[in-house]
């Protein structure tokens, strides 16, 4: 497991490198405001598509097949990024990066397949904080190899470094992450030929599973919306630049790693995954409140940090409760389905916000997102009484 997760923080890091630098790179080929919000939008439909059908594969083939197959995917989508040319193929080449990258249902299937049902959430927390790290140290070292000219930055090398990276995290893979699934098991999902969309039907006539899935949504929804215009906010109601904004979420990835590596497994053997869904709702709840009302940085990392913590502590939580739900040769299918659920969040959540911002005022983002979290604590509250 820990060569996995050393996989993961190494390829999150190329993937930050490059993330901050995608807009500078559409404007070269003149694209347009949308046109650069667009590509996040491809990527994110890409792994709405893609997750459910390599976890299905991981359920058939085995995990590691699929894990080596979008790892090798991830780097030829960074070489391809490398030889754009052009706005079609920058596109392209984010699509397909995307549909590589929808590989988290299958590394949480491994986790599960590794993992008893009392330390589960904790170690899918130690995944979201390996993720986490490479967020914090990707952009930084993709500002330093772009350079500091802000007219003509570098980016060529920066891309070149995150396909090195993204090569260096298959090769530690292939040689130290193992398979985690019997053939026996595989040949029985072989022999069901059971189709993905009967799995899916089966799942939401569970009553707690099904609601577990609209849960799955609910956290992403909020945070990216809030992600999305906190910017914005924060430059007409604060005067703030990309300088101060980025410390704030430079402390939100050092929260949220340390939240998920030290906290969540210690907080789940004590509690339970039902009681840290409300708690993370409730935290998030109060977090969006108390945000619109502070006016300086040590208000925003007090909200920040009841929000960020409850984004740590319910999206472990919410994957561990499905994988409990889910028979292990179905396992992968279910998790991937969870997670094509959260990237539709992450492209209606945006969505949302900027139009409640642009509607209703800037503070609506918040707002908004709070009642979102008033449903997940009482829903929350639902399956902790059913499943008990």
């Amino acid at each position: 497991m820990h060569a996995l997760l050393l996989t993961i923080f190494i390829d999150t890091v190329g993937f930050g490198i490059i993330l901050p630098l995608l807009p500078f790179f559409a404007e070269k080929f003149g694209a347009s405001p949308l046109e650069v919000t667009l590509l996040a939008t491809v990527y994110s439909f890409s792994q709405f598509i893609f997750a459910p059908v390599w976890g299905r594969f991981s359920d058939r083939m085995g995990r590691r097949p699929i894990i080596l197959a979008t790892l090798t995917g991830l780097f030829c989508g960074y070489v391809a990024l490398t030889i754009t040319n052009s706005l079609l193929m920058l596109f392209l080449a984010r699509a397909f990066t995307g549909a590589m990258a929808a590989n988290a249902g299958v590394i949480q299937a491994f986790i599960a397949d590794v993992t008893n049902t009392s330390v589960r959430a904790g170690a899918m927390a130690k995944v979201g904080a390996a993720h986490g790290l490479g967020f914090i140290v990707g952009p930084a070292i993709g500002g330093m190899l772009a350079g500091s000219d802000p007219v003509d930055p570098n980016l060529v090398l920066p891309f070149v470094i995150a396909a090195s990276l993204s090569a260096t995290a298959l090769v530690i893979a292939y040689f130290q992450v193992h398979e985690t699934i019997s053939g026996d098991l595989r040949d029985h999902v072989v022999q069901q030929q059971r189709s993905l969309h009967r799995v899916f039907k089966e799942a939401i006539q569970i009553p707690q599973l099904a609601l577990l899935l609209v849960l799955v949504t609910m956290t992403p929804f909020v945070f990216s919306g809030i992600e999305t215009t906190f910017v914005l906010w924060s430059e007409r109601l604060l005067g703030w630049g990309p300088w101060q904004n980025g410390q704030i979420y430079t402390f939100m990835g050092i929260t949220a790693a340390a939240t998920q590596w030290f906290l969540v497994g210690r907080l789940t053997s004590r509690f339970g995954e039902h009681r840290l869904i409300c708690f993370g709702a409730l935290m998030i709840l109060i977090g969006v409140l108390i945000l619109p009302q502070m006016n300086d940085a040590t208000g925003l990392c007090i909200a920040f940090g009841f929000i960020v913590f409850g984004v740590s502590v319910n999206n472990p939580s919410l994957s561990s409760l499905v994988s409990k739900y889910a028979h292990p040769s179905e396992r992968g299918s279910l998790l991937g389905i969870s997670q094509s659920c959260s990237a539709m969040a992450r492209i209606t959540g945006p969505a949302w916000a900027g139009f409640v911002f642009g509607s209703f005022g800037p503070n609506w983002p918040f707002y908004s997102g709070a009642v979102v979290m008033l449903f997940m604590f009482i829903f929350g509250m639902w399956i902790k009484s059913t499943k008990n």
